[in-house]
């Protein structure tokens, strides 16, 4: 079988599947935050491990070699990218995919490396810019036309804050909302017009997180959060994750931050009714429910459940529904197929394939598809398996495709315009993908279920460019060769 044969999992035929959560098993190991130290833990293990290996891409020398810090173009031929002719350490499987540009984290201006979160940004004038999550920061670049990453500056985490592995990026207008781990670290609004003039001539501009930042949020009892998400069309952000999880006001849920006004950002209250969210999407609802039309309402990614939201009312916000799946080990992200219609949406977990849970027994990446026509009743309908043993990540949609992080296998984009009339996923199928780790490309299956390689990507530039970035080693530009429909 082909590397890049993408497997669909067959579901059963009518499988569709309203599962409770296990009341015993979230209290053992989610409401008391067992599973998320364990899995905290593991990924730290896995950190101290690619450091003493000398992995991390701020030692170039080892992973690259001096001469190949930076990666040109190169096109996808007979299953690979090689950016340098005979280079055997540099060959990056691929399908349907050509790689145009790498630069390493110290390239990118960190001091630590430590790749993280990912987002873009399109200025008023169209230039695209990435935005690069790193250990002790955020990395600002233009993207180019010939897809070329073009450094231009930072801004630091919050001064006095250690640098952390944990630091999740979103957009609102051209506004930049962080968050991280860290404690102390709060959120920082930045706004993005402020690079529009670097010179790159001149060298790399560091901006302060005391002087240059829009406003700075940081009312939690531990002043760190998980992750952020926006909701630009009603101009709230909101923060998800906050530690520590007895805080009896919001008890890690989804903390609402008003950005009406960026400069004066306030937070008029937190829906903390099932406790930790680990990451979540927030929209105005246009779908088939008619209950909820024009209502804001947040899909939850809660651990064990997904945890849907009205947010309507700020002072009295409400849950609608609580549902598991099979299998259920970490519910990690997901995102909906269609932000009109809002009939179906994808869902990663991020422990099933190391926990042998479910479907994802086998190792291989599950995605679980989810009916949400009916916001009270949600239910997973089936899923889709992408060939490689790895561990799925973050996933976006972008019209009929999702990009999704892989961590070890680098990013897949899976056509899933067949899930309305399919919602098994059988039809589910890869049409690109592009393997940013060859380290593990000699083990069986293809690669490893381990927390290395890939944390995100970003597929919402004009262009066609899309950003990855990756843990160890740096962030990448690669483009789907053949157009997609």
């Amino acid at each position: 079988m082909k590397f890049y044969t993408a497997i669909a999992a067959l579901a059963a035929a009518g499988s569709a599947k309203e599962i409770p959560r296990d009341a015993k098993r979230h209290a053992e190991l989610y409401e008391s935050g067992v599973m998320h130290e364990k899995i905290m833990a593991a990924k730290a293990a896995q950190l101290s491990h690619d450091e003493e290996m000398g992995l991390m891409g701020i030692n170039e020398a080892a992973v690259f070699g001096p001469s190949y810090a930076e990666l040109g173009f190169a096109q996808c031929k007979d299953g690979y990218a090689v950016p340098i002719r005979g280079d055997t350490v540099n060959r990056f499987k691929c399908n349907n995919m050509n790689m145009h540009h790498f630069l390493s984290h110290e390239r990118l201006g960190s001091a630590t490396g430590l790749g993280s979160s990912s987002w873009g940004w399109i200025s008023d004038d169209g230039r695209e810019f990435a935005i690069i999550a790193q250990g002790d920061g955020a990395a600002f670049a233009e993207i180019t036309t010939a897809g070329q990453l073009r450094y231009l500056g930072r801004l630091p985490q919050t001064t006095g804050v250690a640098p952390s592995r944990w630091r999740e990026l979103r957009t609102m207008d051209n506004y930049l909302v962080v968050g991280s781990e860290e404690p102390g670290h709060g959120v920082q609004f930045f706004d993005l017009k402020k690079i529009l003039d670097i010179d790159y001539k001149q060298g790399p501009k560091t901006f302060s997180p005391d002087t240059d930042l829009t406003d700075f949020w940081n009312d939690l009892p531990l002043g760190r959060v998980h992750n952020v998400v926006t909701n630009p069309e009603t101009k709230f952000a909101y923060t998800v994750g906050a530690q520590p999880r007895n805080d009896t006001v919001c008890r890690s849920g989804i903390n609402m931050l008003d950005m009406s006004d960026p400069s004066n950002v306030v937070s008029p209250g937190c829906a903390h009714q099932d406790g930790y969210v680990h990451d979540a999407q927030c929209l105005i609802y246009r779908g088939p429910h008619q209950k909820y039309l024009g209502r804001e309402i947040c899909y939850g990614y809660n651990e064990d459940a997904l945890t849907i939201y009205d947010l309507s009312d700020k002072a009295f916000p409400e849950v609608i529904s609580i549902t598991s799946y099979e299998g259920a080990s970490y519910t990690h992200q997901g995102w909906v197929l269609n932000s009109d219609y809002q009939e179906y949406l994808i869902m990663d977990d991020e422990l099933d394939e190391q926990e042998k849970r479910g479907p994802a027994s086998n190792g291989r990446p599950t995605t679980f598809v989810w009916d949400i026509r009916n916001l009270e009743r949600p239910k997973q309908t089936g899923y889709y398996q992408g060939p490689r043993t790895v561990i799925d990540h973050n996933q976006y949609v972008y019209g009929k495709y999702a990009y999704q992080s892989n961590y070890g296998a680098g990013i897949s984009v899976l056509d899933i315009s067949s899930i309305p009339s399919d919602p098994t996923g059988r039809g589910v199928k890869e049409v690109a993908a592009f393997d940013i780790y060859p380290d593990d490309d000699a083990l069986e299956g293809g690669g490893t279920v381990s927390f290395v390689g890939s944390w995100s990507s970003w597929a919402g530039f004009p262009s066609g460019f899309i950003l990855i970035n990756t843990i160890e080693k740096g962030a990448w530009v690669v483009k789907v060769q053949k157009e997609l429909a």
